[in-house]
């Protein structure tokens, strides 16, 4: 039987690639991203940060390489919150995690800036999946999601 992580399947006649998307939490504010202008992958919106798994990669793998890649930072703490599917350039399985731990502070590396925002900010993000995957934050954690330490 395979795991629901792994590698790319058909959708239709597309394949699925498998991303990660990693929602970084601070004092009940969430990160995103603003991408640039000449990302192949949808250019100019607001988004959470994550990127492609590599071919051979696990989920997990793929979240540490691309937090660092990023934003620069390490995970500490990271808890899987949902998988959904995004049709972009291509036809993208995101895998959310919430990362309320981490050390370093984050720097925009590849994007075109980066910003805290407020759960009432929601509308701010272009995309309707990063907007569920919020909502599944805040139904799953929010609760305990208050001010945690980034982790040294």
């Amino acid at each position: 039987m395979r795991s629901p992580f792994e590698a790319p399947r058909s959708f239709g006649s597309s394949q699925l690639v498998d991303c990660v998307s990693f929602l970084l939490t601070k004092n009940d504010r969430f990160l995103v991203e603003k991408r640039r202008a000449d990302d192949k992958c949808d250019p100019n919106s607001v988004a959470i940060p994550g990127g492609h798994v590599e071919r051979g990669e696990a989920i997990e793998q793929a979240l540490v390489r691309e937090l660092s890649e990023e934003l620069g930072v390490t995970a500490c703490d990271y808890q899987f919150l949902c998988s959904l599917l995004h049709p972009s350039a291509e036809w993208l399985r995101i895998h959310y995690f919430w990362v309320p731990g981490w050390s370093g502070e984050p720097e925009c590396r590849e994007a075109q800036a980066i910003r805290w925002l407020r759960s009432c900010e929601l509308e701010t993000l272009d995309f309707e999946v990063d907007r569920i995957a919020v909502r599944e934050w805040l139904r799953l954690f929010h609760s305990t999601a208050g001010p945690k330490r980034d982790c040294v």
